[in-house]
């Protein structure tokens, strides 16, 4: 038998090497892999002796050659194969274990250019693993380091090891292995290189995640679940989280903890941001926020002067729904604020860092989960893709990630906001961008105080809303995700003690909203910016 190895991850190389030749392989490599296996003493044949053609262009060029692909692609079923590499002077490749330039590693260094990446992009590397993989039937390839104990021993076990020694079954899913390695190395390539350009959507999407875990099922428990991550995820992004405490991440707790995590970000600053932001500007940003979440839909999201009033705030919104759900904080969690937490049940709680005292309450509850997102606050720097899957299809849009244009505001009514229901208003329609539609959110002092999610029609979710309130509603504004039909929205709101109203706008029918302000004496806001979430 012989074997190709050509890795640029040397994990595990030299004992997989040696375990071959003391099985008779015969070894061929490639630069920097030869100079490793050379060093340990393991016979080991230049690729360059092989072809009769020296390394060139930098290594751009040392595989790419009839001798290399030949033995690789010939069909072993086919004599008239095995004749031409015969009368050729090919001899067969057996083994091929290759794995490709770290192309992700050199992206993800600060300040890469892009000539850097460029010499990273692997071609002779993936070349050999697709014509292994597509020879799967005469060739074992391997191109995860994690498949060398295995491959060994399957050889040891036949006593004359050859490829059969290896089931087929085995080779074929090393060979399926590598397909999704190269698909997904290519699909980073692509990737990275469409960062660098203003680009529509392609006419190709091409999509590569990362398994993180495989859950325990899906939404239900007769679906099975798994987790993926993106192979560049920003800083801030909740895969970067870190589990500190409590049961494994179910399907819905981590489809949870990212609406409160979306949501807590329209409150928050990144790392990046915070000097900038908060600490030259004093702007509310820097207050402490919390978002409380159940089933995808924020149920209490406030901001305070301190982390345990935002807490409490956001809590007493709606107390029945917090239990069980998710809370995100903007800042780490001391002592008196998980005291307060701890008073309830709730599966998860997501900090930027949590106090050792703060540790030590919450850490007695088995079950909580606690979540670690050192930039907490932090966004992407490139546009991001919302992605929604369809029977047969996926639906592809730029994520929702504006709230308003300040300068596009327009008063439509005769009574004008005040300051802070400016602000109140604000709150409110970073909070109802995260609720489903039919979505309405009631904030009176930076504070929710009702909130009407996902109805099949508007005033429903008005009066859902106010239904539920445990607040004197008197003096509160009201947010709503779209533009009202009809004017029953605004007399409802006003009716509680609403006073003043910020909606899109864009209905034929906007006037009668407005006439109806007018007529109770309430401010209208108009933002021309629509947040439909479903």
């Amino acid at each position: 038998m012989r074997a190709l190895i050509s890795v640029s991850d040397k994990t595990g190389v030299v004992e997989f090497a040696k375990s071959l030749a003391a099985l008779g392989v015969e070894i061929i490599s490639t630069g920097g892999t030869y100079k490793v296996l050379s060093e340990a003493k393991i016979p080991v044949i230049p690729i360059d002796q092989i072809t009769g053609f020296p390394e060139c262009l930098d290594g751009r060029v040392k595989t790419l050659h009839p001798a290399v692909h030949g033995g690789i692609l010939a069909r072993r079923d086919l004599q008239d194969h095995m004749d031409q590499i015969r009368t050729l002077n090919i001899a067969p490749i057996d083994i091929v274990a290759i794995n490709l330039y770290p192309f992700k590693a050199t992206i993800l260094k600060p300040d890469v250019t892009l000539e850097e990446a460029i010499e990273n992009i692997d071609i002779g590397g993936p070349a050999m693993l697709r014509s292994s993989a597509k020879n799967h039937s005469g060739v074992i390839v391997v191109c995860d380091p994690q498949d060398y104990n295995s491959v060994i021993d399957d050889l040891k076990a036949d006593g004359k090891p050859g490829v059969e020694a290896v089931s087929y079954d085995k080779r074929y899913r090393l060979a399926l292995k590598v397909f999704r390695h190269t698909a997904a190395y290519d699909a980073l390539i692509s990737e990275y290189l469409a960062s660098k350009i203003e680009e529509p959507m392609p006419d190709q999407l091409t999509l590569t995640f990362e398994k993180v875990q495989t859950l325990r099922y899906g939404e239900n428990s007769h679906q099975q679940g798994t987790y993926y991550k993106e192979l560049r995820p920003y800083s801030g992004a909740l895969v970067n989280a870190v589990q500190l405490h409590g049961k494994e991440l179910s399907y819905n707790n981590i489809n949870d903890a990212n609406g409160a995590l979306e949501c807590l970000k329209e409150f928050a600053c990144g790392i990046e941001e915070a000097d900038a932001c908060c600490k030259d500007k004093g702007t509310a940003c820097c207050r402490p926020a919390v978002v409380a979440v159940k089933h995808a839909n924020p149920c209490g999201v406030a901001t305070g002067d301190a982390l345990l009033e935002a807490y409490r705030k956001a809590h007493d919104c709606d107390p029945v729904s917090i239990y069980g759900g998710i809370v995100a904080l903007s800042q780490p969690v001391d002592e008196k604020t998980a005291t307060e937490i701890s008073k309830i049940f709730v599966e998860i709680i997501l900090a930027p860092a949590f106090t050792p005292e703060a540790l030590e309450i919450l850490t007695k509850k088995p079950n909580v989960r606690l979540l670690q997102l050192d930039d907490i606050g932090g966004k992407p720097t490139t546009p991001r893709l919302d992605l929604k899957k369809v029977s047969g299809g996926l639906l592809v849009q730029n994520a929702d990630d504006t709230l308003y244009q300040k300068e596009t505001l327009t008063c439509v009514t005769k009574v004008q906001p005040t300051a802070q229901q400016l602000v109140d208003m604000e709150m409110a329609m970073k909070v109802v961008k995260h609720v489903k539609s039919n979505g309405i959110v009631f904030v009176k002092d930076n504070q929710t105080i009702a909130i009407g999610p996902g109805q099949t029609n508007r005033i429903w979710a008005v009066r859902n809303a106010i239904r539920q309130c445990n607040f004197d509603m008197k003096g509160c504004v009201m947010a709503s995700d779209a533009f009202f039909p009809f004017d029953d929205c605004v007399a409802a709101a006003a009716d509680a003690g609403a006073v003043a109203i910020i909606q899109p706008g864009g209905s034929v029918r906007d006037q009668e909203s407005i006439d109806k302000a007018n007529e109770l004496g309430i401010a209208m806001v108009f933002t021309g910016t629509r947040h439909f979430k479903h």
